[in-house]
């Protein structure tokens, strides 16, 4: 059986919110690190090119193929990260990503805003596939993200979204 580390749900009748979250072996400066660090990112999530500092606009490589620009609104380290993707366009939408430390692991929350209800169940199975990646990542391993995506994919497209 699939485990789902997700939700989803409609904010209005057009577009939806998708919310994933998990708890990781590390203390919560190594997991903000693992996403905030360029180098770092690109081995689980995402390739960034661009000065990443408030305010800028830098250019993001998914590994589920999303590609395009982001705007780095806020980054109160090491708790949390709020980004607007597509900027200034009718695709925008945004992704907040919250850290808390419990002992020696870490909550990471990561909800992507502004995704249409007729897609949203394919952002689910992506956003949970990612936040496994940095699970394996962090113990040493390999991106399997298209895999579980396809694997992760038809349990989102089954998912009620109240």
């Amino acid at each position: 059986m699939t485990q789902i580390l997700g939700s989803m749900r409609r904010l209005d009748d057009s577009v939806g919110v998708v919310r994933v979250e998990d708890v990781y072996d590390t203390d919560i400066t190594d997991l903000w690190s693992a996403l905030t660090t360029p180098q770092r990112l690109a081995r689980w999530m995402a390739e960034v090119d661009g000065d990443p500092k408030v305010g800028a606009e830098v250019q993001a490589r998914f590994t589920s193929s999303w590609e395009g620009p982001i705007r780095i609104d806020v980054c109160d380290a090491p708790n949390r990260l709020f980004l607007t993707m597509n900027p200034g366009t009718d695709e925008e939408g945004t992704i907040e990503a919250w850290l808390t430390g419990e002992g020696d692991k870490t909550r990471l929350v990561i909800e992507e805003h502004g995704l249409p209800l007729d897609k949203i169940h394919f952002h689910g199975a992506g956003w949970q596939s990612h936040i496994e990646d940095l699970r394996r990542y962090l113990d040493g391993g390999e991106s399997e993200w298209k895999e579980r995506w396809e694997e992760l994919t038809p349990s989102y497209a089954t998912m009620p979204i109240p």
